[in-house]
């Protein structure tokens, strides 16, 4: 059964485990606040025969999958196994051990046990609610209408909107009243979460389970004794707060009276003495006693009861002892205060017999000052004896001293009997009074000695069985409505399981019948090619060909959304990123050119090569989720062979994290909001131009699109919140690209920050101020590497006078925006995060490796110009691009780059500042002409 010391107040309603939220994507700030994570240390049930027992495995759940992974410790990398949630039922018995339930998958069934019930029922609901929460986001189109909406959200930025963009259902009141009907309120009491991997209580509760592995495991051919050593707690209906304590081998020792020393101690350490020793708790607050509360095993359950009765009757003679004690005491001060004002008194009649002496010595001087031979005599007496009177005064004035300290100690003391005896009155009413209900008790007890004797054990044990059964009914109600709740949830997924089923099965059946269709044209358009026809003829099959490319590249318009389902998917007018897939030109060829690039990408995304990937990231997300990503030879080669869409936040995020974390640990948390906040008070010159830009980043992307667009003020924040950090650079063109496409997959802070990586960290100083000198410089080194690494095309454009640092200068500023296709592009960003500027020299490499023996063939500087300029939107296949710039590029070594740019930067130095020198020349010789003759026009000259 439940604890009892585990009684912590419920959860308030709204905070149960099956409350929902929005599906809205939060602001900058709500993002922040991310869901707690499930996780904790469960028992789980292991071996085989004989030797199974139950073994402590740290759990967490994985939202991705509806996976709960179990590790042997919670530093583990890599699981043990998982748990499928999202077909699984739970179920638990309420006669089996405390803590324990059961998780059936398909074939395998799964024995857990929580450390009390409380955590039990917090997991069970919190897996319900996951599972629910996953089956109800499972493929689309019509499901059963109790549904809840769904929660996931993998994204971040400007995406996300586009993630959520799929047709969910609002979730039914009547369902959901229903649920919350069912449902038990239940706390974790801090035994889940990941403060429980830090926390100590469940630490010793881990460690405790070592040394019971081995009687657990014997556990199961027991199943009756699974509760006997379990401490028994026990509460009174008062508000006293009761000690456990031990049962002592021999009766409590009596206090001993304070000792000699004692005695002689200041009057206030004798109080503070008497009142901490004599008593054991303070008269003056009653109601915070604090009292050891002893409980006897081998006594009868009458002895038990009047055991508080004993024990009140031995403090009280405890007490009359301590204060007849305190009373002798008394007694003797006062004595020895008598005596000393005896003394007190003798001294002042000795003071005054000394006074009138003096007095008479005086007086007998006078006459005798004629006689010379005894006045050195005289002075020399009354020198003694004015010493004697000043030291009769001093002793006096220590004696009225002392007096006073007495008259204030008797005063204390008194005040203190006082005190004492009001306290000995008190407890002599109570004695009285406890006597009185002896006496009654006894007399009521030989009255009816026989009856209770006869009576008294099958009384205890009917109370015993009432709150047995008491206990068994919360527990079956509380397993009544978990069951009813499991089993309504597990009716209406199974619903939306055959709804889902029914409409595959339709789409399968469209899809199926739209093939055969295909089929049958293609057919017909094979046997009208064998047809000869003449060149000048209009056959039929070139109508027949163009009805199937109409048919193959239809863009989906809005009358035929609601027939999605019984057609293939045709081309969206965006892409996943929010770009355009068909430009808005007049062109009908360019048009068919970009819906051809369209399912080009698309059919490259849908290869085995790339779903191979997916499971790879998977694979690894799944051992991170006990720890958090590090760098290493893993990670950089998934990196390398790009970040599937739905990581690409996480993964993005945890790269700018990793570069900007000295640089951010040494600003203020609230620094981006700062900066936000001077933005908008205070006027900057760059603001103007970054208006002007605003609009113009990425005309193609519908984030951007318009100024009522979503981006347009995120981006107008980041790059406003830039300006003021970097107000050297202010703003250049450039920057507004790099924001924006960081803000598609990650927040405005976090954008900001990635600006800072690439700006700060990744790239030279003075590559976005005015000179754009690293700029310069960096095209300096790539034709270079050109030179080293395709010598053949650096020296093809040599021969034609073709510098292509014209178009690559753009490259290398804005990290290929505008210039690549989409797919590409993110995956360069991929790899460039993570590893730095060396990837914009390995991919513009392989840009024009792709692409050489195309360039060889051109042999006019015009058109390999032209060529230049739309080139790199000509390449589709990112997995040839990335094995080029990995693979064919190598040796790639940092520092080569790193050497070139030093002695490139030196030499575009002196070239500026002999440019300048010239400059200052030809100005100081154009001011001499103007001040040394007349300016006249042609009219006049003519004339």
């Amino acid at each position: 059964m439940q604890d009892e010391d585990d009684n912590s107040a419920p959860p308030p309603r709204n905070s149960r485990v099956f409350a929902t939220k929005s599906v809205d994507v939060p602001d900058c700030e709500s993002t922040k606040e991310q869901a707690p994570k499930l996780c904790g240390y469960l028992n789980k049930l292991v071996g085989k025969g004989p030797l199974k027992g139950f073994k402590t495995r740290w759990f967490v759940y994985d939202p991705r999958k509806c996976y709960l992974y179990y590790f042997k410790t919670p530093q583990d990398t890599l699981p043990l196994g998982h748990i499928e949630i999202a077909d699984a039922c739970f179920t638990y018995d309420v006669e089996a051990e405390e803590g324990q339930f059961e998780i059936r998958t398909a074939g395998k069934e799964f024995l857990l046990k929580a450390p009390n019930k409380q955590a039990m029922q917090y997991w069970l609901q919190q897996l319900q609610q996951k599972r629910w929460e996953f089956s109800n986001t499972r493929g689309c189109g019509h499901r059963d209408s109790w549904c809840s909406p769904a929660l996931l959200n993998p994204h971040t930025g400007l995406v996300a909107k586009d993630a959520d963009a799929v047709t969910l259902d609002q979730p039914n009141e009547s369902m959901e009243s229903v649920r919350s009907d069912f449902s038990v309120e239940a706390d974790a009491n801090g035994l889940v979460g990941l403060q429980t991997a830090r926390n100590s209580a469940t630490l010793n509760f881990s460690l405790k389970q070592w040394g019971t592995e081995l009687r657990n495991s014997m556990s199961h051919l027991r199943p009756n004794r699974g509760g006997e050593n379990r401490r028994s707690v026990f509460y009174t209906a008062s508000n006293e707060e009761w000690e456990m304590v031990d049962h002592p081998a021999k009766d409590t020792a009596e206090h001993k009276p304070p000792t000699e020393s004692l005695r002689r101690e200041s009057p206030s350490h004798l109080h503070r003495h008497s009142l901490g020793s004599a008593f054991t708790f303070d008269f003056r607050n009653p109601s915070r006693i604090r009292r050891p509360f002893h409980i006897s095993s081998g006594k009868s359950s009458r002895s038990a009861e009047t055991s508080p009765i004993e024990l009140n009757g031995s403090k009280a003679s405890e007490l009359q002892l301590r204060l007849q004690s305190q009373q002798e005491e008394l007694h003797r001060m006062q004595e020895e205060q008598t005596r000393l004002q005896e003394e007190l008194s003798s001294q002042k009649e000795l003071v005054r017999l000394l006074q009138q002496t003096l007095r008479s010595s005086q007086c007998e001087r006078w006459p005798a000052s004629s006689s010379v031979p005894g006045e050195a005599n005289a002075a020399a007496a009354l020198a003694e004896r004015h010493g004697q009177i000043q030291d009769l005064c001093g002793h006096m004035e220590r004696l009225a001293l002392e007096k006073e300290s007495l008259q204030q100690e008797l005063k204390s003391l008194k005040n203190k009997v006082g005190e004492i005896n009001d306290q000995l009155g008190m407890l002599m009413e109570t004695i009285q009074a406890k006597d009185e209900v002896i006496m009654k008790l006894s007399q009521q007890s030989q009255e009816g000695s026989v009856d209770l004797t006869e009576c008294s054990s099958p009384t205890v044990r009917e109370r015993q069985e009432l709150d047995n059964l008491r206990d068994s009914l919360h527990g079956y109600k509380s397993q009544n409505n978990f069951l009813n709740k499991e089993i309504l949830e597990l009716t209406v997924l199974r619903r939306n399981a055959e709804a889902r089923e029914k409409i595959l099965e339709a789409k399968y059946t469209a899809l199926e019948a739209k093939l055969c269709q295909v089929e049958s044209k293609y057919l017909v358009l094979l046997q009208e090619v064998k047809t000869p026809v003449c060149s000048s003829e209009q056959g039929p099959a070139r109508e027949v060909i163009s009805r199937l490319l109409e048919d193959a590249l239809e863009v989906e318009s809005s009358d035929q959304q609601e027939h999605t389902v019984f057609k293939p998917h045709p081309v969206s007018e965006y892409d996943v990123y929010g770009f355009k897939t068909v430009p808005e030109e007049d062109d009908e060829e360019e048009k068919l050119i970009a819906k051809v690039r369209a399912l080009d990408l698309k059919s490259f995304s849908l290869t085995d090569q790339e779903v191979s990937v997916g499971v790879k990231w998977e694979n690894y997300l799944a051992g991170t989720m006990n720890r958090e990503m590090v760098r290493s030879p893993e990670l950089k080669s998934l990196i390398r062979s790009g970040v599937p869409h739905v990581h690409r936040s996480k993964v993005w995020n945890w790269c700018v994290n990793f570069h900007v974390k000295k640089i951010r640990e040494s600003q203020p948390a609230d620094y981006y909001e700062n900066l936000l906040c001077t933005a908008r008070d205070k006027p900057n010159p760059a603001s103007k131009q970054i208006e002007l830009d605003l609009l113009r980043t990425l005309p193609n992307n519908k984030h951007y699109a318009s100024p009522s667009a979503e981006g347009i003020q995120k981006l107008r924040n980041v790059l406003l919140a830039f300006s003021w950090r970097n107000p050297d650079i202010g703003y250049c063109q450039g920057l507004n690209r790099l924001a924006a496409i960081a803000l598609l997959y990650l927040e405005q802070e976090e954008a900001f920050w990635c600006l800072i990586t690439i700006v700060e960290v990744f790239m030279p100083r003075d590559y976005y101020t005015k000179t754009l000198l690293g700029s310069q410089v960096d095209q300096r080194v790539f034709k270079d590497l050109m030179n080293e690494k395709l010598p053949r095309l650096h020296a093809h454009f040599e021969l034609y006078k073709v510098d292509f640092s014209l178009i690559t200068f753009n490259w290398f500023l804005v990290v290929f925006v505008d210039s690549v296709v989409s797919d590409i592009l993110f995956k360069i960003w991929d790899s460039f995060l993570y590893e730095g500027p060396k990837i914009i020299f390995r991919f513009a490499l392989a840009l024009f490796k792709c692409k050489e023996e195309e360039f060889l063939k051109l042999q006019d500087a015009m058109a390999i110009f032209k060529y230049l300029r739309y080139f790199t939107r000509t390449i589709l296949d990112a997995r040839k691009l990335m094995n080029m710039a990995f693979v064919d590029m190598n040796p790639f070594p940092l520092r080569q780059i790193q050497n070139r740019r030093t002695f490139h930067l030196e030499k575009v130095r002196l070239e500026l500042t002999e440019l300048e020198a010239i400059r200052q020349t030809f100005l100081r010789e154009r001011e001499t002409t103007q001040d040394g003759r007349t300016l006249i026009s042609d009219d006049e000259e003519d004339n």
